[in-house]
């Protein structure tokens, strides 16, 4: 059912192009697209003669508000759409995963630019070129460059004034010609930017149009009778021959065009683009995607093309499809506009082009046969993972005698001084690794006072309320951050959610023990066991084992036992739940001096008479803190806040200093 306050926004819906974005009942971002029409395609949701699919009439049943932002035209809703997507990660959207790990050739914003590797973009001003999926293909145009250019190696920032001063001295670079000596002015500004130049086309994979030009060049110094010069250039243009040689040849039209391919297997789907230049493959590059069970191929090629073109540096003449796309006209028009930003050469528009024969179909085919490689690659890894167990999971299963590795651990923590600002915080770790997009904090609402147990049964009882209630699985393992009394407050609020089948004793492998490394347990069957341990009693929840642990002998507590379990200091699986334990202790401290901070600022401002929420902000952000408007003169108050209430914090401070004297 839709609630009366959506019915009345979806009543309101203007008709112009932008984006709209999906909330929860919590208000968080679900789903975020675009439309040409904002009112057909939202509406169009919640209409019920629409044949929807399984996915999306789960999202539909979760929309609680919609939140539009109106847009000129359709470009710019297609911009923006892809930007909330990349920064909200939205549930119900196409969840793409680039290959950013790769390295990128940077040639730097400088008056005397570097060229190196990097794995890190800045939006500094500085070209990059990639990434680059084959490394030994990178590291020769990196090498090529710096022999045929002479780009200089060194680290130093140079201008007109370094130069002048002659603070950076010639290396041994230029002496064994590898560099020019721009550091001591040996080669003018113009001249090495030229060469640098020269160097960006061979990178965007212009070789053969730079041959061209080079032999130009080098036909004029003939002329000229400048010898030396011309054979440089000379060199030059046989380097660049042998490079372009080694290309692979995929098109004899020496076009410059983009072709993308898709593979697609359930929920997971991989798209390839290959970067065809002068008719050779200078690179490709790929994304995998998820979340893409239901969609469509044209809606995800469409997605894939509006991420890659936001990100790419140069945009070429033909782009080549797998299919058909709805937007094509809006698209071209987006990437015409980008080409002209960009200051690309040529005249023609951009042309999408879906090949259905020949040659060209054949490129399509080649690209497909990539993705589908690098798709079966991806299962075969999330199937490696799934059965991968790290070690230390393995020990804690032994050490804990628990049903099975604990591949899923919470773990607890709380955090006040002397009750204020009491919070809490969960991590949770998955096989062994932090998985932090899924911590939580928690304010305490119902307990005052410095009560560690209350607030560790609010705060278990809060997180497992809302795991029942949105049908996720309980963990392995619940990691309590203290000893017995704060276990059995997290045992209590686990009852009180008639989380109640947990009785699991061990009763009957209660046998002597010697010092040898297995027992025969009732069922007949050896099992490792740890010598002179007695076998543990547990209370499991389902599958979920709880334990405490305390920090000063680093004891574990379990339920119902009233002895502690002491591991040794250098078991594997003591040190990963002390990694944990300290992990949550960390996260939960740092939230908690987050709010006293906040909370501190904003008092001691509050408290004068005649300051508000937005004028205690317009104070702090021009003196930085509480301190700096304390010792700020009443005229550099005034000039903020007016003459009257200028005088009064002065007054205010005056008194306070007073009294505290």
């Amino acid at each position: 059912m839709i609630s009366e306050t959506l019915q009345n926004k979806l009543d309101t819906i203007p008709t112009n192009p932008g984006v709209y974005q999906y909330k929860d009942a919590d208000g968080r971002i679900i789903y975020v697209g675009k439309a040409k029409n904002l009112r057909n395609r939202v509406r169009s949701y919640f209409q019920s003669s629409r044949n929807l699919d399984a996915k999306t009439v789960v999202l539909v049943s979760k929309i609680a508000d919609v939140e539009l932002i109106v847009t000129d035209n359709e470009i710019e809703s297609l911009i923006l759409e892809q930007n909330l997507i990349k920064k909200f990660k939205p549930r119900y959207n196409v969840v793409m995963k680039d290959d950013k790990s790769y390295p990128f050739i940077v040639i730097t914003k400088e008056p005397y630019p570097r060229i190196f590797v990097t794995r890190k973009i800045f939006h500094d001003g500085s070209k990059y070129f990639g990434p680059y999926t084959d490394v030994k293909n990178m590291r020769e145009s990196l090498k090529l460059i710096r022999e045929l250019f002479r780009v200089r190696s060194c680290n130093f920032f140079l201008d007109a004034e370094v130069v002048r001063k002659k603070k950076v001295r010639l290396c041994l670079d230029y002496h064994i010609k590898k560099c020019d000596g721009p550091c001591e002015g040996l080669i003018s500004e113009e001249q090495y930017n030229a060469l640098i130049d020269q160097a960006k086309q061979v990178l965007k994979g212009k070789s053969v149009a730079l041959v061209h030009q080079l032999e130009t060049e080098m036909e004029k110094l003939s002329q000229a009778m400048q010898y030396e010069e011309a054979a440089e250039v000379r060199d030059r243009v046989r380097g660049l021959l042998q490079y372009a040689e080694k290309q692979k040849v995929v098109d004899t039209d020496l076009s410059d065009r983009d072709v993308f391919a898709l593979a697609i297997d359930g929920d997971d789907a991989c798209g390839v683009i290959f970067k065809i230049r002068e008719g050779k493959i200078l690179g490709k590059r790929h994304y995998y995607l998820s979340n893409v069970e239901g969609k469509g191929e044209p809606e995800i090629v469409e997605q894939l093309m509006e991420r890659y073109y936001l990100e790419a540096d140069y945009i070429p003449e033909e782009i080549f499809l797998p299919t058909e796309i709805e937007n094509e006209e809006t698209i071209c028009k987006w990437l015409n506009e980008r080409r002209a930003e960009s200051k690309e050469r040529g005249v023609r528009s951009v042309e999408i082009v879906v090949p259905k024969i020949g040659d060209k179909a054949k490129l399509i085919a080649m690209c497909a046969t990539n993705a589908k490689l690098l798709l079966q690659d991806l299962k075969l890894q999330k199937e490696k993972q799934k059965d991968f167990i790290p070690h230390s999971l393995r020990s804690l299963q032994r050490d804990l005698r628990l049903p099975k590795p604990p591949r899923r651990i919470e773990c607890f923590d709380n955090s006040n001084i002397q009750g204020s600002d009491a919070v809490a915080s969960m991590v949770v770790f998955v096989d062994g690794k932090p998985k932090k997009s899924e911590y939580r904090k928690f304010k305490i609402k119902t307990v005052v006072g410095a009560d560690d147990f209350a607030s560790m049964k609010e705060v278990v009882f809060r997180r497992y309320k809302r795991v029942l209630e949105e049908n996720l699985a309980l963990p392995d393992l619940i990691v309590i951050d203290g000893g017995k009394g704060q276990l059995s407050s997290a045992i209590t609020a686990l009852n009180e959610l008639q989380i109640t089948n947990y009785e699991l004793r061990i009763t009957n492998y209660e046998l002597p023990i010697t010092n040898g490394v297995t027992e025969n347990w009732s069922d007949g069957v050896e099992k490792p066991q740890i010598p002179n341990r007695k076998p543990l009693r547990k209370e499991s929840f389902g599958q979920t084992t709880v334990i405490g642990l305390a920090k000063r002998l680093e004891e574990i507590f379990l339920p119902n036992e009233s002895e502690a379990i002491l591991l040794p200091k250098t078991s594997s699986s003591l040190k990963l739940l002390q990694q944990i334990r300290d992990e949550a202790h960390r996260f939960a401290v740092a939230f908690h001096r987050l709010l006293r901070e906040k909370r501190t600022l904003q008092t001691e401002l509050d408290l004068i008479h005649g300051i508000g929420k937005k004028r205690a902000k317009e104070l702090l952000e021009v003196f930085g803190s509480v301190q700096g408007v304390k010792f700020a003169t009443e005229e550099q108050l005034a000039g903020v806040v007016g003459e009257k209430v200028a005088s009064t914090i002065k007054e205010y401070f005056e008194v306070e200093a007073v009294e505290t004297h």
